[in-house]
C-alpha cells in the first residue's frame, strides 16, 4: 500500500492547491498546518487528515512525520525560512522519508543571485545532503499574486501599482505548479531532478491590465512608479524591510530582463498545457469586480 505524502505549509497558496489535487488521488494525504483550528476546512476532503506542526515542539514534528513516505515541503516566506526547512529535513530523515518535492523559486542556481534565490539554494543544498531523493520545483512568480497584492485596488479604483515599468514575466498559475507536484509525489522517474516551471506567454503588467480590462468588462489600468515611491508605500502598509527589500530585488531583477524566460515543463510532466493569463482572470474575474 502506498504511504501517506505530508504537505507542509498546506493553509498557504500552493499547499492549498497541492492538498485539493493530491485528495482527489489514491492515497491518503497529511496535511501539516501551524493550527489545527484553521485547517479544519481541509478535513472536508477525501482522503485528507491534519497535522499540527510547531517548529518549538519536537513532538508535534515527530507525530506530524509519523508513518509518512514522501514530503512536500514548502516553508514560507520568512527570514528564518531555511532554519524552517533544515528542521523537516532533519525530521524528515528521522522518520525514513523517502523522496522530499520542495517547492523552491527559479534562478535559486544563479550566483551569487538575490536573496530570495540564496535561501532556496541553501535549502535546497540542505536537502541533497540529507541523502533523501528529492525532487526542486523552481517556479517563477503566481498568477495569483495578483489577487493577493493588487485586487483591492482594482476593485476601488480601477488600477494597480507597481515598479515593474515593461518587463515581461512568465507568470504561473499555481494550479499548474501543484499539477506538476502531484506527478512528482505520485509517479515515477524524478527522482534527482529540478524543473523550470512557467506558462508559455511572458506578459508586461500593462498587458496584464488590457487582459483583465477584456474579461471583467471595466476599465482597469496598471499606474508605474518610481522604485522608491513603491518602497515607502510598502513600509507604511506595515511590510517589513527585510521584505520589502526581497520584493523590490526580484522585480529589479525582472527589468533587467530575467523574468521572461518560458519553459515547456508543465506539459512535459502533466501532458496539459500550463494556464494562460487569460484562463486565469477568467476564473478569478470575481475577484477584480
Amino acid at each position: 500500500m502506498e504511504g501517506t505524502v505530508l504537505v507542509t505549509g498546506a493553509m498557504g497558496t500552493v499547499g492549498h492547491e497541492v492538498i485539493k489535487q493530491l485528495a482527489v488521488r489514491d492515497g491518503k494525504v497529511r496535511a501539516g498546518v501551524h493550527s489545527i483550528i484553521r485547517g479544519e476546512n481541509l478535513k472536508r476532503l477525501p482522503n485528507v487528515e491534519v497535522a499540527e506542526i510547531d517548529f518549538k515542539n519536537p513532538d508535534s514534528l515527530h507525530a506530524a512525520f509519523t508513518h509518512i513516505e514522501k514530503v512536500f515541503l514548502l516553508t514560507p516566506f520568512t527570514p528564518d525560512q531555511v532554519e524552517m526547512a533544515k528542521v523537516l529535513v532533519d525530521e524528515a530523515k528521522r522518520a525514513g522519508v523517502k523522496h522530499i518535492v520542495r517547492l523552491s523559486v527559479m534562478g535559486a542556481d544563479a550566483e551569487p543571485g538575490i536573496q530570495l534565490g540564496r535561501w532556496h539554494r541553501e535549502a535546497e543544498e540542505y536537502i541533497k545532503q540529507s541523502g533523501i531523493a528529492y525532487t526542486f520545483l523552481r517556479p517563477t512568480s503566481f498568477m495569483q499574486n495578483i489577487v493577493h497584492y493588487h485586487a483591492n485596488s482594482i476593485r476601488e479604483e480601477g488600477k494597480f501599482y507597481s515598479s515593474l515599468g515593461d518587463a515581461k514575466v512568465s507568470y504561473i498559475d499555481v494550479r499548474d505548479i501543484a499539477s506538476v507536484a502531484v506527478e512528482a509525489l505520485k509517479g515515477d522517474g524524478h527522482e534527482g531532478k529540478t524543473y523550470d516551471l512557467t506558462s508559455d506567454e511572458a506578459l508586461t503588467y500593462k498587458e496584464i491590465a488590457m487582459i483583465l480590462s477584456q474579461v471583467t468588462g471595466k476599465e482597469i489600468e496598471y499606474v508605474d512608479l518610481p522604485e522608491d515611491t513603491v518602497r515607502q508605500a510598502m513600509l507604511s502598509q506595515g511590510a517589513p524591510e527585510w521584505q520589502t527589500n526581497c520584493i523590490q530585488e526580484l522585480n529589479e531583477m525582472y527589468k533587467a530582463g530575467y523574468g521572461g524566460v518560458t519553459t515547456d515543463t508543465v506539459k512535459q510532466i502533466t501532458g496539459s498545457e500550463p494556464h494562460t493569463f487569460r484562463e486565469f482572470a477568467q476564473d478569478y474575474q470575481e475577484s477584480f469586480k
